[in-house]
């Protein structure tokens, strides 16, 4: 299985958004890629946005996820594409969907933690999704999904772990400022560490966020890395045999005495 981490840096400009996750589709394709990883906020960036973020998303949700459906039909890979779905009480969520390479959609996780936390308050224009730990599988592999500071949650991670993935895919727009970026590698490591799986880090490199898109095998060793590059993509290959060597060395999840059921 090889995933495209596809770093960029969106803005209010939803069809220059599109022209970039283009690219990064044809850089997957290249690659031979199986999955293209897109960052947080792929369909607009919501601090830039002069129109309300609700009346954004009530336009462009279904044309957004419909363009990414008609792309993964059309290249041939899936892709990890989140934006904003409309939520009934006019503020949106902020959404993750996924579609496979035939079109077909196979996933949709609303962010359940929202960003309240180092004086940013993202649940005062967005909706916080239901506890619902979403996976899916795409040949063969199971992929769970995580929306930025969800990673900061180890119970989701080892919720999506007990639904059986053994690739976590975490999109985000992780906020630049003192100790970000170490505490993202920390915690992509830690996830890839206690859970003896994949960790796919896919950052935003707005001018706000630090981009670091990563790759971490299961025994947490870094693997590949961007910086803070405006678009740039990284092409991983996620092995079954070195998830079971880690699991085999180091059996943390047969020798645990404490389960996290998901709810």
């Amino acid at each position: 299985m090889k995933i495209t981490l596809g770093q960029f840096a969106p803005t209010a400009d939803l069809a220059a958004n599109r022209t970039s996750i283009e690219a990064l589709a044809r850089s997957a394709v290249e690659a031979g890629s199986d999955l293209l990883v897109l960052p947080e906020e792929a369909m607009v960036l919501a601090s830039e946005a002069s129109t309300p973020l609700g009346d954004i998303a009530t336009a462009e949700w279904l044309p957004f996820t419909e363009f990414i459906r008609d792309l993964s039909k059309a290249t041939g890979i899936g892709i990890v594409a989140p934006g904003y779905e409309p939520g009934s009480s006019g503020l949106p969520y902020n959404t993750i969907v996924v579609s496979d390479r035939t079109g077909a959609l196979v996933a949709t996780y609303r962010k359940m933690h929202l960003y309240d936390a180092f004086s940013y308050r993202e649940s005062s224009y967005v909706m916080r999704g239901e506890v619902k730990p979403t996976v899916f599988a795409i040949n063969g592999t199971v992929f769970g999904l995580l929306n930025c500071y969800d990673l900061r949650f180890p119970e989701l991670a080892r919720a999506l772990v007990e639904l059986g993935a053994d690739t976590l895919l975490v999109s985000a727009a992780w906020m630049s400022g003192p100790l970000k970026v170490d505490h993202w590698l920390t915690l992509l490591r830690a996830r890839a560490i206690e859970n003896t799986c994949w960790v796919i880090g896919v950052g935003s490199s707005s001018p706000e966020c630090i981009g670091v898109s990563t790759v971490v095998d299961p025994m947490g060793q870094v693997l590949d890395q961007l910086g803070d590059e405006p678009i740039a993509a990284i092409h991983a290959e996620v092995s079954k045999e070195r998830l079971d060597e880690a699991r085999y060395a180091l059996p943390v999840l047969l020798n645990r005495r404490i389960m996290i059921n998901g709810s």
